[in-house]
């Protein structure tokens, strides 16, 4: 095995020793700053907001900021499936990775994290789906119910079929928490989550009063870093599974969260004067 695949590995094993551990600061981490991020854009908006210069030029930076990311994730899931495969370098360390935790992460832990994964199942996100979707169009948010409805339909297609152009299969494991009879890559459940809990956040912060923003942000992180680090502990996904899967859904995500800030950036531009 050559020198660097064999750091590669060691190094996914000593993660998998103590990924309880880095479970909690990437928890920490992540929620702290998002918390921080979108208190931070909350003083730019109100800046903005009290400004007279036209939006144009911003409403173009943040369209091809979106175009960058999205070929950015694409390039990078491209990478990923690259360097699977047996004997391939990633490969090995995902499976390292996996063994790892199997022997080390208690039985507890799997049991709590058996549990948090359902919040990304679709069986639970459909019904929250379309009722948000009936609640948002009586109220007369139409747009944005649309939004909503493409964004989680789209992922809906568009894993099922990166799943069967990869067609991997998934790590073995004997805990019986959590059974899966698909393709492994990409994760489901945290392009899933990343798509579902990013839009809740986005609608939060159009439609919820400035003081629940912070909050609303922060338990959307907390949920999509909970879900796809169950897929991990649970062993029904390799760690680059769920890495393809956060990026796809993220390239997802920011392609229909631009699409409504620009429509509703050409509307007010249609109102006013």
């Amino acid at each position: 095995m050559p020198m660097e695949a064999t750091a590669l590995v060691l190094l996914a094993r000593q993660l998998g020793e103590h990924a309880l551990a880095w479970f909690l600061c990437v928890f920490a981490v992540s929620v702290l700053g998002t918390g921080i991020a979108c208190q931070l854009l909350q003083r730019r908006r109100a800046r903005i907001s009290s400004s007279d210069e036209p939006d144009e030029p911003r409403v173009a930076v943040g369209l091809a900021l979106g175009f960058v990311l999205i070929l950015a994730a694409a390039s990078l899931v491209a990478y990923i499936a690259s360097m699977l495969g047996d004997g391939r370098l990633l490969g090995l360390a995902d499976q390292a990775l996996a063994d790892a935790i199997g022997e080390h992460v208690p039985w507890a832990a799997l049991v709590i994290f058996s549990w948090l994964t359902h919040l990304g199942d679709a069986e639970l996100l459909a019904p929250v789906c379309v009722v948000l979707a009936l609640v948002l169009w009586r109220n007369a948010h139409r747009g944005l119910a649309l939004g909503w409805v493409m964004a989680l339909g789209g992922i809906v297609l568009l894993n099922p079929a990166l799943k069967r152009i990869f067609a991997r299969a998934r790590p073995l494991h004997d805990h019986g928490l959590a059974l899966e009879t698909s393709f492994s890559f990409p994760s489901g459940h945290s392009a899933g989550a990343i798509v579902s809990y990013g839009m809740l956040m986005y609608l939060a912060l159009r439609l919820l009063p400035a003081r629940w923003h912070v909050p609303a942000a922060m338990a959307a992180a907390a949920a999509i870093v909970t879900i796809a680090c169950s897929r991990v502990f649970l062993q029904v996904h390799f760690a680059s599974d769920v890495v393809a899967g956060l990026l796809t859904g993220l390239a997802w995500l920011l392609v229909c969260v631009s699409s409504l800030e620009y429509a509703r950036h050409r509307k007010r531009r249609r109102v006013l004067p």
